[in-house]
């Protein structure tokens, strides 16, 4: 129930938040970080979530790249794994999806042959989301690893009034 109330707030905030935010983002915005092994979820430009996940263990791969979601079904039955249950499935790239799982204590590291596995009550909360803000207002961020910092090097760091460096 309260999930519930939550997804209708973030639906109400919606409806509050200026036209010109709307515009520049995508309403549900889903970034897989395959290096931490976690799932942000920012809807309407507000990081609404942080999820642990697993994705593709040795062997397999979970495609890095942009999607889009291709097409979603509350209940799916794997026709390569044995008919295992994906609930809250959101398919984005042919065979891939972000769905939930019952191996729960594997969240948090490598252990899918490519999907991307939540909880199934985080996967219930996306999948809704979803289902209210559209299959084509959501965008899928799959990346390898963090991107590298550098600092600038001494002498080429900013300088503000008078040659004195901050």
């Amino acid at each position: 129930m309260r999930k519930q109330v939550q997804i209708l707030l973030i639906g109400f905030m919606f409806l509050l938040a200026p036209i010109s935010t709307i515009a520049r983002s995508d309403f549900v915005d889903v970034r897989i970080d395959l290096s931490k092994q976690k799932m942000d979820v920012i809807v309407v430009g507000y990081h609404e979530f942080s999820w642990d996940i697993s994705t593709a263990r040795r062997g397999y791969e979970t495609p890095p790249g942009k999607f889009r979601v291709n097409w979603m079904t509350p209940m799916h039955y794997s026709e390569q794994y044995d008919l295992s249950p994906m609930p809250y499935a959101i398919f984005f790239n042919e065979g891939i999806a972000i769905h939930g799982t019952d191996a729960i204590e594997r969240l948090g590291r490598p252990a899918s042959h490519g999907c991307v596995r939540l909880h199934p009550e985080n996967a219930r909360i996306l999948y809704q989301l979803v289902e209210l803000y559209g299959r084509g207002n959501t965008i899928i961020s799959v990346r390898k690893e963090q991107p590298v910092v550098t600092a600038l090097p001494k002498d080429n760091s900013p300088r503000l009034f008078f040659d004195q460096r901050y």
